[in-house]
């Protein structure tokens, strides 16, 4: 009798389809001349003071573990971030946990939600860890369309349609990827009601929260009346800093979240990097101490940029929602007759440029391609020129 690996795997999680971003990003990696538009990471290098400071950890012989928790002198400033940007309080000691990335928080908040039959509401199009995150726990997801004619916001309206007796919990991804689609102020204050009349847990991933362009900047739904204490709060290093390949996240919720996160984390991770964790206490601590000039820098070079990217695609002839948030653009393409799978394909084959098709993110995505602007100028510039031949060839 022969041996099958296959029949032993778990088949729910062999269903999930592979990430949609990758596919088109290995590709590229075969071709010398291609200009990826795809992955999400910022083009600029992690500022030196904060690679100095690993660097010097590192040299001094700070090699140990940590405390499950993260480094308390990273979680204090952690606190005063949040606090200071966003208006949120945490206490150090017992409500923020550091994690390896954003991605783990979002993973340990649906492990600790989600039990076997309950459904979690994820808005569509988003990130594509999202729905199998919801799966690998044991749960359902649930999409909820958002579309550009309301600027890709989740309405209260949409979320009293999708809930049902089963649902548990909401994702609230934004500033969102992949639309750049922001809830400000008034629109969280009405969904905010309709979230705690129907008693879900949000967990709310703002990794793109330094990355707003509208005058008031991000506001978190943590901030609204009776959210604080149904809200977990994902945040991390990656976009703002530049920090993408250290790995350093970190979540803010009430301490009897936090408690039983951090016991998932102590058995499956231990602790983040120290390092990273070193690296992530530096970028903190000399933003806070500068007036986050690092961050600034940043958000006005992917500002530029994004007006570049919105203004092109709409002399191409392409209607193209003006994000507000993230570094994305997510123009639509109906009027060329291809799917968006079919138009990536095709970009990436004729004109070595790599997009993500909107399907990727969702089955609201269709019609929709995803182009990150966080490249460099001359690169992003290039790219677009091939992109407008390449639509006039169709």
């Amino acid at each position: 009798m022969s041996f099958t690996p296959s029949a032993y795997l778990n088949q729910e999680i062999v269903n999930v389809p592979k990430s949609g971003i990758r596919k088109f990003f290995d590709v590229a990696q075969t071709m010398p001349g291609a200009i990826s538009l795809g992955v999400g990471e910022p083009d600029f290098v992690t500022p030196y003071h904060i690679r100095n400071a690993a660097i010097n950890s590192i040299l001094d012989g700070e090699t140990q573990y940590t405390s499950n928790w993260g480094l308390l002198e990273l979680r204090q400033e952690i606190a005063l971030y949040m606090k200071s940007r966003f208006a949120l309080t945490y206490d150090p000691g017992k409500e923020i946990l550091v994690t390896v990335g954003a991605s783990e928080g979002i993973d340990l908040a649906l492990r600790i939600l989600v039990s076997p039959g309950d459904e979690v509401l994820v808005p569509q199009p988003s990130y594509v860890s999202y729905a199998p995150g919801v799966v690998f726990a044991g749960g359902k997801p649930v999409p909820v369309h958002t579309d550009a004619s309301n600027g890709f916001v989740l309405t209260p309206e949409a979320v009293l349609e999708a809930v049902t007796e089963k649902t548990k919990a909401i994702i609230l991804p934004y500033p969102n990827n992949p639309t750049g689609g922001v809830l400000d102020r008034p629109a969280l204050e009405k969904l905010s009601k309709v979230l705690v009349e129907k008693d879900l847990i949000v967990i709310s991933d703002e990794i793109y929260a330094e990355l707003c362009y509208t005058q008031e900047g991000h506001v978190s739904i943590a901030t609204m009346p009776g959210m604080w204490e149904r809200t977990i709060v994902i945040n991390g290093f990656s976009k703002s800093f530049a920090m993408t390949g250290w790995r350093m996240g970190y979540l803010c919720a009430p301490a009897a979240f936090c408690d039983v996160m951090c016991k998932i984390h102590q058995y499956t991770i231990m602790c983040a990097p120290r390092q990273g964790q070193v690296a992530a206490l530096q970028a903190l601590r000399q933003g806070r101490e500068d007036g986050w000039q690092d961050v600034q820098n940043m958000r006005n070079s992917y500002n530029q940029r994004r007006r570049l990217m919105v203004k092109a695609f709409r002399e191409m002839g392409l209607e193209c929602y003006e994000p507000l948030g993230a570094f994305y653009v997510f123009p639509a393409i109906p009027k060329v007759g291809l799917t968006s799978e079919q138009f990536c394909e095709k970009l990436l084959r004729e004109m070595e440029v790599v997009a993500v098709p909107g399907t990727a993110f969702g089955e609201s995505g269709e019609g929709h391609i995803r182009c990150c602007y966080a490249t460099a100028l001359d690169l992003l510039n290039e790219a677009l020129s091939r992109i407008a031949r390449f639509i006039q060839t169709l």
